[in-house]
């Protein structure tokens, strides 16, 4: 080996022995009881299709689009309306906690009629409420939308991505104060993944840094921490939220059986195995073979027929029974499976079967 590449490897192995245990920050990994984003959700139409938007018969459209210019001081007979560059669609946005009148909001704008595309299109002024029908922004702007839809005169077509959902970067403007209100007494940090041992290590990281008996965990989803006398609650805050913890994790094989794909957590081990398997293949072939008659040409009644005839063929492949080792890391349990030379999609079956047989010390769950 060069004396480059053992300088290498050398540095390497230190980097390795240095690096720190993997965490994360609290507020990676809570968030704060009582401040949370808002579901908003608003009805609207989007204007300047070219031909792709709801079919001109659509009620939604047309009772919609005429409220609107009747606003406008135009009046007009629903019927009236046939144009196809209109598209009826729901919005959906975020509203922060502690968001203030005037600031920008991402919208979604998803078409719920028969539209081809809204690419092109410009959404018309619209209301976005929360679940108490209050109006907290207003959204409105021209719709960015990552694809396309061509129609050919003779019925042929062409579409990349998906044309019915759109975007508007900063659409919405807020209207109202979100209903947020600090905490007073006590900050209740919620666990997004809701874990016992995460949560006392979390408990013991704030100890550590403001003090014994600042934090107690409440169950395995809280962690409270005691708000002193005359402090600053956004300055507490700010305080925890940088504190590093390492969360404990479960042992999880995730499986998209769609394709194929299986991702196996840290914490997945396996206990010692014997696998055999193999792939069964049948092959069913159809032909049709010229049936001669008894009887010689030309004979009365002498016909020739086509007979179809079917061919089976089954093919089963031969394998030895493999041992798998026990392994305790999830580098063991990678370079286990793949001495086994299966494919992913055979491998589902496997991780199935060692979960079955109680080799695998990690919970299935498939997408």
């Amino acid at each position: 080996m060069r004396t480059k590449d053992l300088i290498f490897l050398a540095l390497v192995a230190i980097l390795l022995a240095s690096a720190p245990a993997w965490a994360d920050r609290i507020k990676d990994l809570t968030t704060v009881g009582g401040v949370r984003d808002n579901h908003l959700t608003g009805f609207g139409l989007v204007v300047g299709l070219d031909g792709t938007g709801d079919d001109a018969r659509s009620p939604a459209v047309k009772s919609a689009l005429a409220k609107m210019l009747k606003k406008l001081g135009v009046s007009i007979d629903p019927a009236d309306l046939k144009a196809k560059n209109v598209a009826a669609v729901l919005i959906t946005a975020e509203l922060p906690a502690f968001a203030k009148p005037g600031m920008a909001l991402d919208i979604t704008v998803s078409s719920m009629g028969n539209a081809k595309s809204l690419a092109g299109g410009t959404l018309l002024a619209a209301p976005l409420k929360g679940a108490d029908q209050r109006t907290w922004a207003i959204a409105q702007g021209a719709l960015t939308v990552g694809g396309f839809v061509a129609d050919g005169a003779s019925g042929s077509s062409s579409k990349k991505n998906h044309t019915l959902v759109g975007m508007i970067p900063g659409g919405a403007q807020v209207e109202a104060s979100a209903p947020t209100v600090l905490p007073a007494k006590q900050i209740a940090l919620v666990l997004k993944q809701p874990d016992f041992t995460t949560a006392t290590r979390m408990r013991d990281a704030i100890n550590a840094v403001k003090g014994d008996n600042a934090a107690r965990v409440g169950d395995s989803a809280t962690v409270v921490v005691t708000i002193p006398k005359g402090a600053d609650v956004s300055q507490l805050i700010s305080e925890l939220e940088p504190i590093e913890v390492d969360p404990d994790v479960k042992a999880k094989v995730i499986i998209d059986e769609k394709t194929g794909t299986i991702v196996i957590g840290e914490a997945v081990t396996l206990r010692p195995a014997a696998i055999t398997f193999g792939a069964l293949t049948v092959e069913v072939g159809e032909e049709s073979v010229v049936s001669q008659p008894d009887a010689p040409f030309g004979a009365k009644g002498a016909t020739t027929k086509v007979v179809p005839r079917t061919k089976i063929e089954v093919k089963e492949q031969d394998n030895t029974i493999k041992m798998m080792k026990k392994a305790a890391t999830v580098g063991d349990v990678a370079a286990a499976l793949a001495a086994l030379g299966a494919k992913p999609r055979d491998l589902v079956a496997i991780l199935r079967a060692l979960k079955a047989a109680g080799a695998l010390r990690a919970d299935l769950e498939t997408l």
